[in-house]
């Protein structure tokens, strides 16, 4: 269990750093620690998980979907200002 639970945790560590270079470290770092049960340091590593690891896992991915959603939603919204003759995907 301890095997698979350091796993996980590099896992996430991985996760919350590859967003840190999207986002930037202080908003990845923000998200993560919203994700009950998960324990993040200053750096964005992973340190402790309380609970399921797998949900943990998820529930991270979920919270940087949600969140790159409306990036990309806030974005692309500029751009179609420019072209008024198409319609805005929602």
């Amino acid at each position: 269990m301890e095997q698979d639970k350091q796993q996980y945790l590099g896992l996430i560590s991985e996760i919350i750093a590859k967003q840190a270079i999207i986002l930037g470290p202080d908003i990845a770092i923000l998200k993560a620690r919203t994700v009950s049960g998960l324990v993040v340091d200053e750096k964005g590593n992973a340190t402790d998980i309380k609970g399921d690891a797998q949900e943990a896992v998820q529930k991270l991915i979920d919270e940087y979907v949600n969140l790159s959603g409306q990036i990309i939603k806030s974005a692309l919204g500029s751009i179609f200002t420019k072209y008024p003759q198409i319609k805005k995907v929602e």
